[in-house]
């Protein structure tokens, strides 16, 4: 009798969770493609505002958004888990780039970040973007925030710091987005340099009543401010979160409180939809 190839054991021993997982992710990056192909991705704008002064944004996030095949608009947070390791993440990673290359080549007082992952980093096509839009508009660099979030960062620790401290010379600042949610290494985080720390949102949704994530949230201040870093909140959806996470000195928030996501940008709107 034969006995049963290694793939068969495996199907055989595969959890039916495993399974749905699996083909989940599987029809995520095939919906993805499809919207490549169509061209079918944009950027949406979300303001990150300062504690001090909440009516004038210190930046704006760029977030990657695609168009299923009926036009319903998906955010990165529904795909960008399947597709970052693979090549599709770098194609996302590149559009995205360019978008922002863009949108900052139309307006000469925008301020703008743009996620990446740190496999971008040794990836040509990616770099060929940057340059080229630092190229054409000389004020390019100094208003371009590259977001990588903590577990991109702590993958490739060694290479990340060399990518940064080259292109901060050029006048580009780094955010650690996420922070918090992964495991970082602090020896690494020691010798990183990023510029701004994004404080991930799991600290900061309820943080007005929740005596845990108060402590959690000042501790990671804590250490924003004793490496000299520009320290921003995530996640902040009402005025109780808003007002404690003032009170203890943060620079910066973002969240739907002060702004949902919009493919319109935000600083193209008439300045009574934007004070609305």
């Amino acid at each position: 009798m034969k006995k049963p190839g290694r793939m068969a054991r495996d199907a055989a021993t595969e959890s039916p969770l495993a399974v749905a997982v699996a083909e989940r992710d599987r029809g995520t990056m095939a919906m993805v493609e499809r919207a490549l192909k169509r061209r079918d991705v944009m950027l949406a704008f979300q303001p990150v505002v300062q504690a001090a002064r909440p009516d004038r944004p210190a930046f704006h996030e760029g977030l990657i958004r695609i168009l299923d095949e009926t036009g319903r608009i998906i955010p990165a947070r529904e795909f960008i888990e399947a597709v970052e390791p693979t090549e599709t993440g770098r194609v996302i990673d590149c559009l995205a780039l360019d978008m922002g290359l863009r949108a900052l080549g139309r307006d000469a007082t925008l301020r703008l970040a743009i996620n990446m992952s740190a496999r971008s980093i040794a990836y040509p096509r990616w770099m060929r973007i940057l340059r080229q839009g630092i190229r054409a508009d000389p004020t390019a660099a100094e208003r371009l925030i590259l977001e990588i979030t903590e577990s991109s960062a702590m993958a490739i620790p060694e290479i990340v710091a060399v990518f940064m401290k080259d292109l901060q010379t050029e006048g580009i600042a780094f955010a650690l987005d996420d922070f918090g949610a992964g495991q970082t290494s602090f020896r690494y985080l020691r010798e990183f340099y990023f510029d701004i720390l994004k404080i991930d949102g799991q600290f900061i949704r309820g943080v007005a009543t929740s005596p845990d994530n108060q402590v959690l949230t000042q501790a990671l201040l804590s250490i924003a401010r004793h490496f000299d870093m520009f320290a921003v909140a995530e996640s902040v959806e009402n005025a109780a979160d808003a007002a404690w996470l003032t009170t203890i000195g943060m620079d910066c928030m973002q969240g739907y409180y002060f702004g949902a996501p919009t493919i319109t940008p935000p600083w193209k709107l008439p300045q009574a939809a934007r004070s609305a």
